[in-house]
């Protein structure tokens, strides 16, 4: 064959025969069952078979809304909080995924307290807590929607408060029960837990995945491959709840394999994935904007400056869902 003829050959070469294009996508937290779909799409090929090499960034001290805003990332997973707090401040990110149909979140206190029997019943009480402002307004909100008086001590102890709990030295915390609440039934700790939203506060959905409006507008169809496999990964999992843990187990470093089995069953029965009909990760408008304005009307939403945002406009532009059509 002729160099000419080499190279018209060479050319025509499909485009599957080239090297996949390399993305990332930053955690928000340590690698757990809220990421699964991530990993089942990895793992399983979905994401090779769009042409895509995805790397899944292990988690730093850096939140991954900053990351995604400087840049450093292609893609984010975010809190609800974490992703509406940065929209509120200025940053540039745009949804593209909600995770859990439903808040994942409650507040949870030892069954053997015979001091609370109710919402109203936390008035005056010891909360260990997590050092955000969302837990005052979640908190208070619960007691006043109950008649109480929304008066209670707060200590600070992050991720120590759930053994601070189970021992008694407090009396109440919040948890998510498709993990914390799934490790405390495996420790045999005999808790009971008010739902956040019987209680005054909006129900919402969490685990955003977004990415920055210039990615999106310049590489639609690249945004759309990803997030395609994403949903493949996602939707195979709320099928295949064991085989998922497996993976997870595989993919991770995980002490207590019981822990992510137990998981993934609580989000599959909870229906937390599948909500009836609704397309596994659709963003539901009309929670998103009430969400936001109990965030608004509780002062935990800031700007720039740091100052609380009462009036965030038109929310249209947070998020986009356009490649689910296409």
């Amino acid at each position: 064959m002729n160099r000419i003829l080499m190279t018209a050959f060479c050319l025509a070469l499909p485009l599957a025969a080239q090297a996949d294009e390399k993305i990332s996508i930053a955690l928000d937290w340590t690698l757990n069952t809220n990421h699964v779909g991530l990993v089942a799409a990895r793992d399983l090929g979905y994401y090779a078979e769009a042409g895509l090499d995805v790397d899944i960034l292990p988690y730093t001290d850096s939140a991954s809304t900053a990351l995604l805003a400087a840049g450093a990332t292609d893609f984010a997973y975010m809190t609800a909080l974490g992703f509406l707090n940065a929209r509120a401040s200025g940053a540039d990110l745009v949804a593209l995924w909600a995770t859990m149909q439903h808040e994942t979140g409650r507040l949870v206190y030892n069954s053997e307290n015979e001091g609370i029997t109710r919402p109203a019943d936390l008035s005056g009480k010891i909360y260990a807590g997590f050092g955000s402002a969302w837990e005052a307004a979640l908190i208070g909100t619960m007691i006043k929607a109950d008649g109480g008086s929304p008066e209670f001590d707060t200590v600070t102890l992050g991720t120590g408060a759930y053994e601070a709990l189970a021992s008694g030295a407090v009396d109440f915390t919040l948890e998510v029960a498709t993990w914390e609440g799934v490790n405390s039934e495996i420790l045999g700790r005999k808790q009971s837990h008010f739902d956040y939203s019987d209680y005054g506060v909006p129900d919402q959905q969490n685990g955003y995945i977004g990415t920055r409006p210039e990615l999106l507008a310049e590489q639609p169809e690249m945004v759309t491959a990803f997030m395609k496999a994403t949903q493949r990964g996602y939707a195979w999992a709320a099928d295949h709840p064991q085989e998922a843990a497996a993976l997870m187990i595989a993919a991770g470093d995980f002490p207590n394999a019981a822990l992510v089995e137990g998981s993934m069953k609580a989000i599959v029965d909870g229906n937390y994935l599948r909500d009836g009909d609704t397309p596994v990760g659709a963003i539901d408008r009309a929670r998103l904007e009430r969400m936001v304005g109990f965030l608004a009307e509780n002062g935990v939403l800031k700007g720039a400056d740091g100052a609380p945002v009462a009036d965030l406009g038109d929310l249209s532009t947070w998020y986009n869902q356009d490649w689910m059509t296409e």
